[in-house]
C-alpha cells in the first residue's frame, strides 16, 4: 500500500470514528464546544508505548497524523479538533513520557483547535478510538503510538487532504497588476508574528503572539489615520496561520509592502533594539525552489497564473520578479531604520540583518521581518509594555514608510525612462 493510500485510509478511519461520535453527542444537545477534564486525562508511557487518554466533557470531530522532522522542528503527532477548549489545562497537568520532547495546544483558526506533541523519537499510531459515555455525553479520546524504525514513519507519516478540515479553495482574485508605489494609499500587509498554538517567545507573563498583535493593530491605527495607508492584517485575532497561508494572503490582500512583526527572546547574548531582518541571497533561491514545488502556484506572482507551468518556468519568474523586489525591500529596510533612529528609539548595534525567513519569500512584494525588540533585554521588555513607547514605533515606522514610498516612486520613474 502506497504512503499517500496509508495517510489518507488512517485519517479517514478517524474521521468517520469522530463524526459517529459527534452523532451522539448531538443528539443529546450539547454545544460545539468541548472541554478538557485535566484530573481525567493523562499521557503515559510503558516501555516503548506512549498513550495519550483525553477526558473531552463531548465527543467531536477529531484527526489524527505524525510529521515528518523539518529543518529545526523534530517529528510530531498532529491532533486536530473541531472544537476543544483548552482553558484549565497545561502541558505539565498531562504528565510526561520520555518519547514525548514537548506538548502544545490552541487555537489553529476559528472554530479549529490543535495539540501537537513532538516525538523524541519514531513512534506511528497504533490506536485511535473515542468513546462516548451514555449517561454524561461526555467522550474519551485514547491515543497509543507504539515505537517504529525512521524508514516505517517516514512511509506512514505527511499532512493529509480532507475536505472536512482543510481550508476551503481560494477565492478567485483579481490579477490585474498592482497601482504603483504612490499612485494612492499604500497597502501594507502587517503580520502579527505566531499566534494560536504557536506563542512565540514567552517573558514575566508576556507572550510574543498577544504582543505583536496588540502592536499590529497600534500601527494599523497610526497608518490608517495618516491617510497615505490601506492596511490589512494576516490574523486578527489568536488564531495560528501557517508561513504559506501568510504569503498568500499578502498576495490575496493586494499587498505592496509586507512587514512581519517579531519580539523575540534570545537565551544567549545581549541583543537589544530593533532589528530589521531580509531574505539573505542564499535563502532567495531556496524559497523559489521550494514555492515552485507547491501544486497551488496561481499566488504566487501578482498578475501571473503559475498553474500548469513547470517548476523550472516558475523558478525563473520568481527570480526575475525577486531581482526588482530586493533592492527595493533593502532600501525599505533602511527606510525603517531611518525612521526609528529618527525618534531616537532603540535601535540594534547592527540594525539590518540577512536571514532565512520563509515568510519573506514572496518574490513580488518588499518584504522586511522587524524585531521591535527583545524580550530577553530588561529594557526592551519594559518599553514593549509601555502603550506610549509603542506609538511612538509606530510612528517612526510610519515616518519611515513615508519616506520609502516617496524614493521609491522616484526611482520607479527612473527605471522606466
Amino acid at each position: 500500500m502506497s504512503r499517500i493510500v496509508k495517510v489518507i485510509a488512517a485519517v479517514t478511519l478517524l474521521w468517520a470514528m469522530g463524526l459517529a461520535a459527534v452523532a451522539q453527542a448531538q443528539s443529546a444537545d450539547f454545544n460545539a464546544l468541548a472541554r478538557v477534564d485535566a484530573a481525567q486525562s493523562r499521557l503515559t508511557q510503558v516501555e516503548d508505548r506512549v498513550t495519550l487518554d483525553l477526558a473531552l466533557s463531548q465527543g467531536v470531530p477529531y484527526r489524527a497524523y505524525t510529521l515528518e522532522a523539518a529543518g529545526d522542528v523534530p517529528r510530531r503527532l498532529v491532533l486536530d479538533f473541531r472544537e476543544v477548549d483548552w482553558q484549565g489545562i497545561t502541558p505539565e497537568a498531562l504528565g510526561q513520557a520520555e518519547a514525548i520532547g514537548g506538548l502544545r495546544f490552541g487555537a489553529v483558526r476559528p472554530g479549529w483547535s490543535r495539540m501537537v506533541l513532538d516525538l523524541a523519537r519514531p513512534l506511528v499510531l497504533d490506536q485511535a478510538g473515542l468513546r462516548i459515555l451514555p449517561e454524561s455525553g461526555a467522550a474519551r479520546l485514547r491515543i497509543v503510538l507504539r515505537a517504529a524504525s525512521a524508514e516505517e514513519f517516514a512511509a506512514l507519516s505527511g499532512a493529509p487532504h480532507d475536505p472536512a478540515f482543510d481550508l476551503p479553495a481560494p477565492e478567485p482574485v483579481d490579477r490585474t497588476a498592482r497601482p504603483r508605489v504612490g499612485e494612492g494609499p499604500l497597502v501594507v500587509v502587517l503580520d502579527p508574528g505566531h499566534g494560536g498554538i504557536d506563542p512565540g517567545a514567552e517573558r514575566d507573563g508576556l507572550s510574543e503572539k498577544e504582543l505583536m498583535l496588540t502592536f499590529a493593530r497600534e500601527l494599523q491605527d497610526v497608518l490608517v489615520r495618516d491617510g497615505n495607508f490601506e492596511v490589512v492584517l494576516t490574523r486578527t485575532d489568536d488564531s495560528f496561520v501557517s508561513l504559506d497561508r501568510r504569503v498568500a494572503l499578502a498576495h490575496a490582500m493586494g499587498g505592496q509592502v509586507f512587514i512581519s512583526l517579531h519580539a523575540d527572546a534570545l537565551s544567549e547574548g545581549q541583543a537589544h533594539g530593533a532589528t530589521v531582518h531580509l531574505l539573505s541571497d542564499s535563502a532567495s533561491d531556496a524559497a523559489s525552489a521550494t514555492l515552485a514545488e507547491r501544486h497551488d502556484r496561481d499566488d504566487l506572482l501578482a498578475g501571473i497564473d503559475l498553474t500548469g507551468q513547470d517548476d523550472q518556468v516558475a523558478g525563473i519568474l520568481m527570480d526575475l520578479a525577486r531581482q526588482e523586489t530586493q533592492p527595493r525591500a533593502e532600501r525599505l529596510a533602511q527606510a525603517l531604520v531611518a525612521g526609528i533612529r529618527g525618534a531616537e528609539l532603540p535601535l540594534n548595534s547592527r540594525p539590518v540583518r540577512r536571514a532565512a525567513f520563509s515568510v519573506l519569500k514572496a518574490a513580488d512584494i518588499p518584504s522586511i521581518l522587524l524585531e521591535v525588540g527583545f524580550l530577553s533585554s530588561p529594557r526592551d521588555l519594559k518599553n514593549l509594555r509601555d502603550p506610549a513607547w509603542r506609538l511612538q514605533m509606530a510612528e517612526a515606522i510610519r515616518e519611515g514608510l513615508t519616506l520609502w514610498v516617496a524614493e521609491d516612486a522616484i526611482l520607479s520613474d527612473l527605471v522606466r525612462q
